[in-house]
């Protein structure tokens, strides 16, 4: 039993760690090399995509969608898609994806003449399943040894461990003052209905003695 609660708990820590490193903010410093437009079909991939623009059609099973080629320091590819996000999930309000992307084509630069830009960007990228980051913001940088500090995410998370913190010790004190009172009440109950007010200990003090001596 001890084991499939660890499991469990295992579980929920690498779904929420996940959930986290998916939808938090991150930042790459990257080289632009080109920008385009596809027609994407969605299929059984919509989970991981945003939607169209704010104001067009939204229930469309295909359409066209932004992409921004880039190039790491290190020579690495990346793809980011550019969608709006609007007021949907994750919470980035972003409605200006055709801005982004002329942003983009104009920070295009060569191997030979590089232009370092940042993007802000959440999601993973997945080349068996065509999952992209989707970038959020972008700005130019002088150079790719630019050290960049997620204030944002240090909020987020620090406030998420404090809240966190506080309904545990909240719940803590509520199960130590209410729910272990009430059943340690319902043991004796049932103690003295089932055994009467014998001196000799319960069945349910036996059985965790026995328990605890193991």
């Amino acid at each position: 039993m001890a084991y499939v609660k660890w499991i469990f708990r295992l579980l929920l820590l690498l779904t929420a760690i996940g959930f986290f490193h998916y939808t938090l903010p991150q930042n790459d410093i990257v080289r632009i090399v080109n920008t385009d437009t596809r027609r994407v079909d969605f299929g059984g991939n919509s989970l991981f995509w945003a939607q169209s623009d704010i104001g067009q059609d939204q229930n469309r099973q295909d359409r066209d969608v932004r992409f921004i080629e880039a190039f790491f320091p290190n020579d690495k590819t990346m793809v980011y898609r550019n969608e709006d996000t609007g007021w949907g999930w994750p919470p980035y309000f972003k409605i200006s994806s055709a801005n982004l992307q002329a942003q983009a084509v104009d920070l295009v630069s060569t191997k030979v003449e590089p232009q370092w830009v940042i993007i802000r960007h959440y999601g993973w990228r997945n080349e068996l399943f065509s999952i992209y980051p989707n970038a959020v913001k972008l700005r130019a940088v002088d150079s790719p040894e630019v050290r960049i500090i997620p204030w944002l995410n240090i909020v987020i998370l620090g406030a998420l461990a404090t809240v966190g913190y506080a309904g545990w010790i909240r719940w803590r004190r509520f199960r130590s003052n209410r729910i272990d009172p009430t059943i340690e009440q319902l043991i004796d109950r049932w103690d003295a209905a089932a055994f009467g007010e014998s001196g000799r200990r319960s069945f349910f003090q036996q059985l965790r003695a026995a328990i605890r001596s193991k």
